[in-house]
């Protein structure tokens, strides 16, 4: 028995129908079909139009093989795009290769897949991950890993306990100039680091749009899952600008604001600069307009980090030593720290310039790739504990070993949130 039939046994996770594909992909130069990596879309909204079907589809040894969503238009428009392309590398006319799902439970059933994409609203991360991890499907899931604190440790220990692959979609951690200014920091090249600026939105909010008429071809229920129900409106699952994102972000109940958004980008390149992947703050403090001017994150070796103007992430180090870094934008104090070149003796971090392609490699060593789920969820926790203290407008202590906020009992029941039937982890 292979080790995916014996983690579907032993999870038992799902009770649906066998589905195979239809024909699988003969692309000249292409890699041979039993080497391939057969992938699944749970989610072909705009992060996945814009971003990742097109970084999955440039990946050779891996085809997306099947997709899913609750928006008709969007599965029909994404199937063609996914054949289309494979038509042209093919050198033919049409491809059919590509299903279509609206349960994302029909996708994960079948068996020629190896992993998933999920692709959707923040609300929709757990659940999919937690069955795709019982079904033994590795799984890249965008960021942050989930809604909650809570949820995002019962995808750690999913992912944990069926030994799937995780990767999450914080990026950044692939791009030069962010490893680069975490080596940096890391090697003491601005002498002992005692502060951390990051500039990121604001939490989210409770949703008071007005109703409007769903969409005959929008599945409104199966989009809300399991955040509680609200009338539909365009803004949530839509955007009409051209290159403009849906604004689901802005709510609570499906989102954490920017806190989570880049801050599940900006706030992970701060906790990898500070070694503190897979763990983080003991405490938050809110405002209080004397010594404390913005939140911030209090560590144990007493380094803080405050979610306060920088250009992205500013790392404050001694004699006014700095390393300042977002995606268009690198300064350092001194300056001359931009041609650091790095010796043998030099602590280096992990190294992976294509955040899609380390992951397809990880499922094939079956090592950990450079966001493992431990370290989404670290990044995550920070975010949503940055949330927790903006609502109640209290400081508090964390406890990043026993995952408890411990003098707040109001605050700690913060950590989770019900689920609307049938829906739960």
């Amino acid at each position: 028995m292979d080790r995916r039939e014996f983690i579907k046994r032993a999870a038992a996770g799902l009770a649906l129908p066998y589905f195979i594909s239809s024909c699988a992909l003969a692309a000249k130069g292409g890699v041979a079909a039993n080497d391939r990596i057969n992938l699944g879309f749970i989610g072909v909204g705009t992060q996945a139009d814009k971003t990742l079907i097109g970084g999955f589809l440039n990946e050779s040894d891996a085809q997306i093989v099947a997709i899913c969503d609750v928006d008709e238009n969007r599965k029909e428009y994404s199937k063609k795009r996914i054949e289309n392309f494979y038509a042209d590398k093919a050198d033919r006319t049409s491809f059919a290769g590509c299903g279509v799902y609206h349960d994302f439970r029909e996708l994960l059933s079948r068996d020629d897949i190896d992993a998933v994409v999920i692709a959707t609203p923040d609300h929709w991360h757990a659940i999919p991950t937690v069955e795709a991890a019982r079904g033994g499907k590795d799984i890249y899931c965008e960021k942050p890993t989930s809604l909650t604190i809570d949820e995002s440790k019962k995808m750690v220990e999913a992912v944990r306990r069926y030994d799937v692959v995780f990767q999450t979609g914080s990026m950044q951690r692939s791009w030069r100039q962010f490893r680069f200014a975490v080596e940096l920091v890391r090697n003491g090249c601005i002498g002992k680091v005692h502060h951390v600026n990051v500039n990121v939105g604001g939490p989210s909010g409770v949703c008071n749009l007005p109703a409007q008429p769903v969409p005959g071809y929008l599945d409104w229920d199966r989009w809300l899952g399991p955040a509680p129900w609200r009338p539909f409106h365009r803004s949530l699952a839509y955007s009409d600008e051209q290159w403009g994102w849906p604004d689901f972000r802005s709510y609570r109940d499906f989102a954490g604001g920017g806190m989570t958004d880049f801050g599940a980008h900006h706030f992970d390149i701060a906790q990898w600069g500070l070694g503190m992947d897979g763990s983080g703050p003991v405490e938050v403090l809110v405002p209080n307009g004397k010594d404390v001017k913005h939140l911030t994150f209090v560590y144990e070796n007493g380094v803080t980090m405050s979610h306060a103007p920088a250009n992205g992430i500013k790392f404050f180090g001694e004699n006014g030593q700095t390393v300042e870094v977002n995606r268009s934008f690198f300064e350092t104090n001194p300056k001359n720290l931009m041609s650091k070149v790095f010796g043998p003796d030099d602590e280096r971090v992990y190294h992976s310039d294509n955040h899609y392609g380390d992951w397809l490699d990880c499922i094939r060593t079956r090592s950990k790739p450079i966001c493992d789920i431990e370290i989404g969820h670290s990044t995550a926790v920070v975010c949503h504990l940055g949330n927790i203290a903006y609502e109640i407008k209290r400081s508090f202590k964390w406890d990043p070993v026993a995952q408890q906020i411990t003098n707040d009992c109001d605050a700690n029941r913060m950590l989770k949130r019900s689920m609307r039937s049938p829906w739960q982890i």
